[in-house]
């Protein structure tokens, strides 16, 4: 009997991935190492899905969706977001009622869990559960206490609860009415970090700096900043120019990135005003300022 429970167990803990790219292979992998039987593993090609199941050190490689997806009770679909629509009718299609009582999670960070309707439909608790955390293929990142955006119906919201405290995440349940504005969040956090400080990279780079000494003195720059963020805040860890009330600064570099990438100024001149809106005691009067500084750059632009 205890033998018997234990297989019943191991059994009701088996999981399908679809689409099994660097976030399906993290966390297969994770769940695998946990004890989960991965099952049926598809990705873009039948070498990419044998590459996952290597990866993730379990599961069967498949070409394409195919019925034995359905021989695990947990699905999850980390297609790109622009396919899991597709893929959640085709799958409908493929296992009709046998859906009823099985698990279906999608893991877009901007999509709620609704895309996966044609399941829901057919009696699959649906759900979605986003790690909030960036995926490379050169590595796979610690889920531990990584913060898990989920919403769906409640069974399906249980079975995401499970695997993630399991993982030893964090589950936080989604009620915006927007789920792509939680995903913008990472979006500023993460991806616009990164070509904030490649930019600042460049920028080093073009007044004679190799690129590790650019390195070299930005990323210490930047971990303190994130560090100071934690530990003070933000308004404490705000320091430049513009905390300063320091305007000529401000003036000089406009001055000099309007003549190298016309984009550097382009973006600048928005970063500057989100700070003042975001930090300043008094933004209407700094606003004013930096308008004033942005036009006169226009103008003398416009007068070459």
């Amino acid at each position: 009997m205890a033998a018997n429970g234990m297989l019943t167990q191991r059994m009701s803990q088996a999981v399908s991935i679809v689409g099994a790219g660097r976030v399906g292979r993290a966390l297969g992998r994770r769940l695998h190492e946990l004890g989960w039987r991965v099952g049926g593993v598809t990705a873009q090609s039948m070498a990419t899905a044998r590459a996952a199941v290597r990866a993730i050190g379990e599961g069967h490689a498949l070409d394409g969706l195919t019925h034995e997806i359905l021989n695990s009770r947990f699905v999850l679909i980390t297609a790109p977001d622009g396919a899991i629509e597709g893929v959640a009718e085709k799958l409908a299609q493929i296992g009709g009622k046998e859906w009823r009582g099985k698990v279906a999670l999608h893991t877009s960070g901007a999509l709620d869990f609704s895309v996966l309707r044609p399941l829901a439909e057919l009696g699959a608790a649906t759900g979605s559960m986003h790690p909030m955390q960036t995926f490379s293929n050169q590595n796979i990142p610690d889920l531990a206490q990584c913060i898990f955006g989920i919403d769906g119906c409640p069974t399906a919201l249980k079975a995401a609860r499970k695997m993630i405290h399991q993982m030893g995440g964090v589950a936080v349940r989604l009620s915006g009415a927007n789920k792509a504005a939680y995903h913008a969040a990472g979006s500023f956090a993460c991806v616009y970090v990164l070509v904030l400080i490649e930019t600042a990279t460049r920028l080093l780079m073009a007044q004679g700096f190799k690129r590790r000494q650019a390195m070299r003195a930005l990323l210490p720059l930047a971990r303190q900043t994130l560090n100071n963020f934690e530990r003070i805040g933000p308004l404490a860890a705000w320091t430049g120019p513009l905390a300063r009330g320091d305007f000529s600064t401000i003036e000089r570099h406009v001055k000099a990135l309007a003549d190298l990438n016309p984009e550097y100024l382009a973006a600048y001149k928005p970063l500057a005003r989100l700070t003042a809106e975001e930090f300043a005691a008094q933004p209407g009067a700094m606003l004013n300022q930096l308008d004033r500084i942005f036009g006169a750059a226009t103008v003398s632009k416009k007068k070459k």
